[in-house]
């Protein structure tokens, strides 16, 4: 068991089953990626760099886009979101839709020389 299933498996559904799905959505940009844990969390990253990661907490569950610009350059399409400088908040029964992570993953691989074209 890798280190991202053993934080997944110690938390109950729905937190469980809705970050299982966050993380489908970031191998699904980024398939190459190296899973691992960054600062105790689920972290996602390509050429030596942080790209995406993700946690639980108690009443929330956090997106990380492990910049502190994505989340200002993608405001518009995170509308109804708590967010700050590094961080999307969602409920643990409302996973992120699949098209918002690709946006999150996207300018996070542009931003570090990484992407992919359109």
């Amino acid at each position: 068991m890798n280190e991202i299933d053993a934080y997944l498996a110690r938390l109950d559904d729905p937190a469980r089953s809705s970050l299982e799905e966050v993380r489908r959505c970031i191998l699904a940009v980024i398939p190459e990626a190296e899973q691992g844990l960054s600062y105790g969390v689920p972290a996602f990253s390509v050429g030596g760099k942080v790209v995406a990661g993700f946690a639980a907490a108690a009443r929330h569950l956090s997106y990380f886009p492990h910049s502190g610009s994505v989340i200002e350059g993608l405001a518009g399409d995170l509308q109804g979101y708590g967010t700050s400088k590094g961080t999307v908040r969602f409920p643990p029964d409302e996973p992120l839709p699949a098209a918002l992570v690709e946006r999150l993953v996207s300018a996070r691989l542009d931003e570090l020389g990484f992407g992919r074209g359109p």
